[in-house]
């Protein structure tokens, strides 16, 4: 499964996420990061490996409106999402085996929805 960057591909991001319920995981970056630039191909690898969810690259320069009220300052941020809310928003050090295991912990619904972030991205993106 590709990873979506609605940058180069909003109209693909949004009948994905119309089409597929379940996890979004979104990595928030800028292109400047160094260490973003590294991850971003880790995130690729991951996302084919994980078919069922759905993976987005997230420039905030280019998409800030992809923030909604939230403001990054270390990087990557995670952004994990499904039908109920936010399940996790925070900054993960870039090594994917952490993102990968954070996937599986939240997984079930006993996994609690948390307060904070960008808010719901199928709606953000839904209005870009």
């Amino acid at each position: 499964m590709p990873v979506y960057d609605p940058h180069t591909d909003l109209a693909g991001l949004r009948a994905r996420l119309h089409a597929q319920p379940g996890l979004i995981v979104a990595c928030y970056c800028a292109g400047w990061c160094d260490a973003c630039t590294q991850y971003r191909g880790l995130f690729e690898a991951l996302a084919q490996r994980m078919p069922s969810h759905t993976f987005v690259w997230i420039d905030i320069e280019e998409n800030p409106e992809l923030l909604g009220d939230e403001d990054v300052e270390n990087f990557p941020t995670i952004l994990l999402q499904d039908d109920r809310g936010t399940l996790f928003f925070g900054t993960q050090l870039p090594h994917i085996q952490h993102l990968e295991r954070l996937i599986q912990s939240v997984g079930g619904p006993s996994h609690n929805v948390i307060e904070g972030g960008p808010g719901n991205l199928r709606g953000l993106v839904g209005a870009a």
